[in-house]
């Protein structure tokens, strides 16, 4: 079977990929668009997932045999990307924003609440796909193995479960920072939307790729400094696309608002069927947007169900009145203790919605949408002759987009089209209640969970407090100069009974010393935020000069954690005990700088504009 791609040209299915396509499950991706509701901004944007899987085959088996897999590995990783989405719900991720904002109509896999396709799509692989008989006899007679086992390894590689496979360089190729899914994601949503993201070289990706420890890396095990310098420059080029996909089209002020009129009417929708069918009814029709609906029957779903209200949002979105973005909010406009509260609040998705929904409450008409970006990359590594590092401490660009990624962030109020608004008393309005509302919103997350994050803050300001030293003109303070630092720290009280829940983060020595992606990706939160200041340092170590990167709490980071000192007083005082204990081996700078200039935070300049 040979299928002509747009992007990749021609693509020729095996028998076993053509049994596969013809499955109800991937059949159904057909109907699914990949951008959701983009296309009111750009008319091109109406490619599918299951377009999208087929490209993602196509990636993964140039990615393989770049690498040297064996057939049998190689036809693995092909299905693994043709597999990847069959879980995912109709119309992009709207399913998966109401299940995060309403822990009730989570739905349980295995035993497990799920708000994410990832589950569903684990479980067709490995439950539905071996019952297709012919499928079933064509991997036992080809493979030699039960079609089980086969498939229990395809969906550990098309989930990002890469760790609990023999060979985890499998399930890197489909899913990591960079993988087929991204690469064929990324130029796909380049050539329908029209969009330039800027250059993927995926040749040049593909070449700086070798495999290191069973894990997939950067670079070369036998190269030069060119060598090095081409693979940083292929990875960097991915991850200037990534933010660029994602301020583009995923933040594009019109996209944004039609996903919040769908959210908007599907949640409604979905809390009349609970009060006429009771939660089992809701639980039933989720199931069914991730595993047997398509766009058009989530839609259907939406008319039969949703009020009056629902039904409005939807018929303007069918005519193109798509509400117009009245006042917004972004990490430009907000001050860093802002900023932090609402990056708090927008993880946690019921605490979201109470935040929207108490705003929409004081502002009659529109709608409200508070939004992060995720997915950050953290756990890239680069290998230049055996010499391994990550590659956001080789690269000064990759660490820099990092944080643009982390801190793309925005609050906004839509209106409909024709609505006459008061931008500047909505604005003014706006900042008094999100200064009102977030402290409260704050206490809510607190008492329904711990927050480690807020561990971190602790930390640097318990190292702050015990270096401080101030008068009226200067003021000297540490800054941490070694991030392994705060990874053996944060992983000791991780240990301890009375900071292992605030400090509740998972460490793994994958790369030969204890790591957390998760510190990492919450330290790239606060650097976004302004509560960290991140400064970068060069220094010399085998005949070779590296770069890492130091840190110090801002003036803003000081009051956000005295902030939080009383909601954490035990803890607290366990850190600082610790840390007075072991002062003398924390690895630090004292940076000595005028008051005034030390305290002129981003609140105050924003007030003097």
């Amino acid at each position: 079977m040979i299928i002509y791609d747009p992007v990749h040209k021609t693509i020729i299915l095996s028998e076993l990929e053509q049994m596969l396509v013809n499955t109800r499950q991937v059949q159904r991706l057909r109907r699914i668009q990949q951008l959701g509701l983009a296309d009111v901004v750009y008319p091109g944007a109406n490619h599918t997932r299951f377009e999208h899987s087929i490209g993602t085959m196509h990636t993964a088996s140039i990615i393989a045999n770049a690498l040297g897999l064996e057939p049998d590995e190689v036809q693995k990783v092909r299905i693994a990307g043709l597999l990847h989405d069959v879980g995912h719900s109709a119309l992009s991720h709207a399913v998966e924003g109401v299940l995060k904002r309403n822990t009730k109509f989570q739905p349980v896999i295995e035993g497990k609440k799920v708000i994410g396709h990832e589950s569903f799509t684990r479980n067709i692989i490995k439950n539905k796909i071996p019952g297709e008989k012919n499928i079933c006899r064509h991997v036992e007679a080809n493979f030699g193995i039960d079609a089980y086992t086969f498939f229990n390894d395809i969906a550990k590689m098309a989930t990002g479960d890469a760790h609990s496979l023999d060979c985890p360089y499998l399930g890197h190729i489909i899913s990591g920072d960079i993988d087929a899914d991204r690469i064929d994601f990324l130029l796909r949503d380049s050539h329908h939307t029209g969009v330039s993201l800027g250059l993927i070289d995926v040749d040049q990706i593909v070449r700086s790729l070798t495999i290191k420890d069973k894990r997939i890396v950067l670079g070369t095990l036998e190269g030069s400094t060119y060598d090095e310098d081409m693979a940083l420059a292929a990875a960097e080029s991915m991850l200037i696309a990534r933010a660029h996909h994602y301020t583009a089209i995923i933040h594009h002020p019109k996209t944004q608002s039609a996903r919040v009129m769908l959210l908007y009417a599907l949640e409604d929708a979905m809390s009349n069927i609970e009060e006429t069918g009771g939660k089992d009814a809701v639980t039933a029709a989720i199931i069914k947007f991730f595993t047997v609906y398509n766009d058009n029957d989530l839609l259907g779903f939406i008319k039969a169900n949703g009020s009056v209200h629902a039904k409005k949002f939807m018929g303007n979105i069918r005519d193109g009145k798509i509400y117009s973005p009245r006042v917004r909010f972004t990490h430009k406009t907000l001050p860093p203790i802002t900023k932090m509260a609402l990056s708090t609040i927008a993880r946690h998705g019921v605490a979201r919605k109470m935040f929207e929904t108490e705003l929409k409450k004081e502002l009659d008409d529109v709608l409200i949408d508070l939004s992060v970006a995720s997915g950050v990359p953290k756990n890239t590594r680069i290998v230049i002759n055996e010499d391994e590092g990550f590659f956001y401490d080789e690269s000064a660009l990759a660490n820099g987009l990092v944080r643009a990624i982390s801190r793309q962030m925005s609050l906004t109020a839509f209106a409909h089209p024709d609505m006459v608004v008061d931008a500047a008393g909505m604005e003014s309005k706006m900042r008094s209640l999100v200064d009102d509302i977030s402290p409260k919103l704050i206490r809510f997350i607190r008492g329904d969970q711990y927050l480690p994050i807020e561990g971190l803050i602790l930390l640097l300001y318990g190292v702050h407090n015990i270096f401080e030293k101030k008068d009226n003109i200067d003021i000297s303070i540490p800054r941490i100069r070694n991030i392994t630092w705060l990874y053996k720290t944060v992983e000791l009280f991780s240990m301890e009974e009375t900071l292992k829940n605030l400090f509740d983060y998972y460490f793994h020595e994958r790369y030969g010393f204890s790591y957390s992606e998760k510190v990492f990706e919450d330290l790239q939160i606060l650097v976004a935020m302004g509560i960290v200041d991140e400064d970068l340092r060069y220094y010399e170590m085998n005949e070779r000069f590296r770069q890492r990167y130091e840190y110090v709490l801002t003036s803003d980071g000081v009051e956000y954690a005295r902030s939080l000192k009383d909601s954490y007083k035990h803890e607290f005082a366990a850190i600082m005990d610790h840390l007075i204990m072991n002062k003398h081996s924390i690895p630090r700078d004292i940076v000595t700088i005028k008051v005034d200039r030390y305290c002129r935070t981003t609140r105050h300049q924003v007030k003097n504009k």
